[in-house]
């Protein structure tokens, strides 16, 4: 399995006006749901070329390019001139090159494009939360999360756990990546971050237990097999512990986390 990384979506946006909500809240949306602009069909043939533009762009941010992924963004809205998904593509790469000013510009102009879109919203709130506006992240993720049409509700489930991990509200975090593993059992990152909330409490049974389901489904990573590890150890189980430290050597050795295990470095 890749490294866990947190789930923005690689799709479309929306920005909906509502009230800021409190770290362990998530506030209601304002407008009315509407389909991903990404599962509906283009309403002309600028629009398409447009779509095909912005696809094309979306797998140039795979690989680092985002130079020629604003390109392409810039091509989109040539041919369909305020095409929502290729300001969120706009969004996104700027958000990637850490330029905050044009990316909260492009994502607000895919919201306002496209007010309802879950994808849009999903990745307005991560770039809020990115920012320390945790509180007005959250709402959009709810809006998200409750969109009827969103097929990967699993996303801003676990963008809003991560979100709430920075305000330090694990008990809050919890029950948004369990929500995430509900929509999709086999979201690594949030069946991981799960089992780090029990590690934190003291909760080592616990702990124990959503690892081996995260490693039933998915391969381990240099992180989940270094929680295993510590876990285990918390546990007294030394057998599976010279096991996940056997794992970290053969094959995450140039890993902090195999540095850490080397230094005795367990907390």
């Amino acid at each position: 399995m890749t490294r866990f990384a947190a789930i923005v979506s690689i799709a479309a946006v929306a920005l909906l006006a509502g009230c800021a909500t409190g770290p362990g809240q998530m506030g209601d949306s304002a407008a009315a749901p509407s389909r991903p602009m990404a599962d509906t069909t283009p309403a002309n043939q600028g629009e398409a070329r447009a779509r095909a533009h912005v696809e094309l762009g979306l797998a140039y941010i795979e690989i680092a390019r985002y130079d020629v992924a604003l390109d392409e963004a810039k091509t989109a809205l040539s041919d369909s001139p305020g095409y929502g998904p290729a300001y969120h593509l706009m969004g996104l790469i700027y958000m990637l090159l850490d330029e905050r000013t044009q990316a909260q510009d492009n994502f607000e102009r895919a919201l306002r494009a496209a007010p309802g879109d879950p994808d849009f919203s999903n990745s307005y709130g991560w770039f809020l939360c990115q920012q320390g506006r945790e509180s007005e992240g959250l709402a959009y993720f709810n809006r998200a999360a409750r969109n009827p049409y969103y097929r990967y509700p699993t996303r801003p489930y676990t963008n809003a756990g991560l979100c709430l991990l920075r305000l330090k509200n694990d008990s809050a975090a919890e029950a948004q990546f369990a929500s995430a593993v509900e929509a999709d059992p086999t979201n690594g990152r949030a069946m991981y971050e799960l089992a780090g909330i029990a590690y934190r409490r003291g909760d080592y049974e616990l702990a124990r237990t959503r690892l081996i389901r995260l490693h039933q489904a998915l391969e381990p990573t240099a992180a989940s097999a270094w929680l295993g590890l510590r876990t285990e150890r918390r546990l007294g189980h030394r057998d599976a512990e010279a096991s996940y430290a056997a794992q970290l050597r053969s094959r995450f050795a140039d890993s902090p986390e195999y540095q850490l295990m080397l230094q005795g470095k367990y907390e």
